[in-house]
């Protein structure tokens, strides 16, 4: 197949592919090689064909430095040249190319003239084969690799969250021995009094109270006592209907697979009662046929234990079901509620009532309640009667100190880094951010995570004193502008209005100053306007929270004002508020800022 813009070739009839001049031998007066480019037979009845693979013309004359690039070796059976590569066309320079205009480069070994030497295909085909694998290295290399190429400092990551329940807990050993000794009566069968457990963020309440969990479930394993412990988090399931919900599909769950396990057993029990052999001696069926009723019992009971759907359904009934399932068979069962407190502000102390009554009306189980808050005082909310029997017990975690929060620390980052991983100041400079905020082992624990991270990702083979400092300044930096993306629309506004007189040089800004440019940016974006008395309250309330700092000074008989300033990386904190879709609105803050000057 030719195309019109390239010269045919022409084949004779001995099956020789013919070539162009361009691709003959620049000696016209050389008999052996003929106008037409074929190498031509020898009178002595030489073949002049080419040997299939050596790249050597067989005959009477030879010519190594006669064959040009894009020679085709014959073929086999009929001596008929083929291209391997498809449709070839001959260029001035001899050199064969496909019709794309790629380089044919062949597989049949044949040798090409380099001008200095032959070279063979496989020769060629290794050097190509080089530059693509080269290029496929090149195009392999990911966004990640190079982030994968240096050592891991961290042995185990999860160690330093907060979700992890080590197995060992430093300065927690009354808290916990206490909690073990409330609890034990569980696996005697007995109701535990319900336990409140109180203290500040990070002071190891759920910890403690998961370690003691596990340790109740694994004894009561091995002592076969039927005894279980429930989590739930009220901060995520924060109303009676979802708390209730959750813990009646955790134990229709529960009571399917124990139907699944008595099921299974009484099979094989029927299967050999019907082989005769007297099987059913020393059980409590007197024969076939009552294995067979209860086999249909139980799968009677499994038909009708319905899951609860998140929404949708009438409180009582939701009750009503997690009363049945919870008292399917016998078992005592503890109910940890973490962050009680946030469950009692939602929804009212209705559910504690609920459950703390329970025990009156269960005929098979028993229940106990385990509360964790940080509120001391959240029971002060409470209906007497709820307070009185959930507050059985109280425990009290106090804060860390540092030397109590760098031994957490040294015991977790054991595990967690490879060993020589930390310089001698990182944990000593993290217990001692943590102790200044109250003694917070989660805090501290983040710290160091963050660190490790920020060592990681600058390939340093060892987290120092440098990293813990970029560590706070980095978790500082993201709880602002946590607080700062929540803040309700009318604080955003107060507080971008302190930010544009900093930003102008106006530092030690009073209360009449901030409010004249507040009244601007309500009136640019329509926004209800406060009063000043109002926006001296969203002040204090930012104070509060650390974004501003305010302090009260006097002017003598012109009264008393607020003087107000920034405690929070301004640029940081405008890029959070812009990000806020009507004041990202507000094209040119300038004229605002001159309303200062108004007044």
């Amino acid at each position: 197949m030719t195309r019109d813009d390239e010269p045919e070739h022409s084949t004779n009839d001995g099956g020789t592919d013919n070539r162009s001049d361009a691709t003959a031998h620049s000696d016209e007066n050389d008999d052996s090689t003929r106008s037409d480019g074929r190498s031509s037979e020898s009178e002595s009845g030489g073949t002049g064909s080419d040997q299939s693979g050596s790249g050597v013309k067989s005959g009477s004359e030879t010519e190594p430095d006669s064959t040009s690039i894009g020679t085709t070796a014959a073929d086999d059976n009929g001596g008929e040249s083929a291209d391997h590569d498809g449709e070839s066309a001959d260029h001035d320079d001899g050199t064969d190319r496909d019709t794309d205009g790629d380089t044919d480069v062949g597989t049949s070994g044949t040798s090409f003239d380099f001008g200095s030497g032959s070279r063979s295909r496989t020769d060629v085909d290794l050097d190509v084969d080089e530059v693509l694998a080269d290029e496929d290295d090149e195009a392999s290399t990911g966004l990640f690799d190079d982030l994968l190429s240096g050592e891991p400092i961290f042995e185990n990551k999860e160690v330093l969250r907060p979700s992890y329940t080590p197995h060992e807990l430093p300065h927690r050993k009354d808290q916990i021995n206490k909690m073990a000794t409330i609890l034990v009566s569980a696996l005697r069968g007995e109701t535990p009094s319900n336990i409140l457990i109180y203290g500040k963020t990070g002071t190891g309440k759920t910890a403690s109270a998961k370690f003691v969990s596990q340790e109740l479930e694994s004894t009561s394993q091995k002592y076969d006592v039927p005894c279980e412990v429930e989590y739930i988090n009220c901060e995520v399931t924060d109303t009676q209907y979802r708390v209730l919900a959750q813990l009646a599909n955790k134990f229709i769950e529960k009571n399917d697979r124990v139907i699944g396990d008595r099921l299974d057993d009484l099979r094989d029990l029927r299967s050999a009662a019907a082989d005769g052999g007297g099987a059913l001696e020393g059980t409590e069926f007197a024969s076939v046929a009552d294995v067979d009723e209860r086999i249909a019992d139980l799968e009677s009971d499994r038909e009708e234990m319905e899951e609860v759907p998140m929404t949708g359904w009438p409180t009582d009934r939701v009750y009503s079901t997690f009363f049945d399932a919870v008292d399917y068979h016998e078992r005592v069962v503890v109910i940890m509620l973490d962050e009680i407190d946030k469950l009692v502000e939602k929804s009212g102390d209705d559910t504690l009532y609920n459950l703390s009554r329970m025990n009156s009306e269960l005929a098979n189980s028993r229940i106990s309640i385990m509360g964790i808050s940080n509120d001391l005082k959240f029971t002060d909310f409470l209906d007497p009667r709820v307070k009185s029997s959930l507050g059985e017990e109280e425990i009290v975690f106090p804060p860390y100190d540092a030397n109590q929060l760098r031994d957490i620390l040294q015991h977790r980052s054991d595990i967690a880094f490879k060993p020589d991983a930390l310089t001698e100041d990182v944990i000593p400079l993290c217990a001692a951010f943590a102790a200044q905020e109250h003694g917070d082992a989660r805090r501290a624990l983040d710290l160091l995570r963050t660190a490790g991270e920020l060592a990681e990702r600058s390939q340093a083979d060892l987290v120092e004193e440098a990293h813990v400092r970029q560590a706070q300044d980095k978790i500082e930096l993201d709880r602002v502008v946590e607080v700062v993306r929540t803040l309700p629309t009318q604080s955003k506004i107060v507080l971008f209005s302190i930010i544009l007189l900093e930003q102008n040089g106006v530092h030690n800004v009073n209360t009449g100053e901030v409010f004249n440019i507040y009244k601007r940016l309500c009136e640019e974006i329509d926004a209800d306007v406060l009063t000043q008395r109002r926006v001296t309250d969203l002040i204090s309330e930012l104070d509060m929270l650390g974004i501003v700092n305010a302090v009260v000074v006097s002017k003598g008989r012109y009264g008393r004002t607020k003087e107000i300033s920034l405690s929070v990386p301004i640029d940081e904190t405008e890029a959070v508020l812009l990000s806020d879709s009507r004041l990202g609105d507000i094209e040119d803050v300038q004229p605002f800022v001159q309303a200062r000057f108004d007044n």
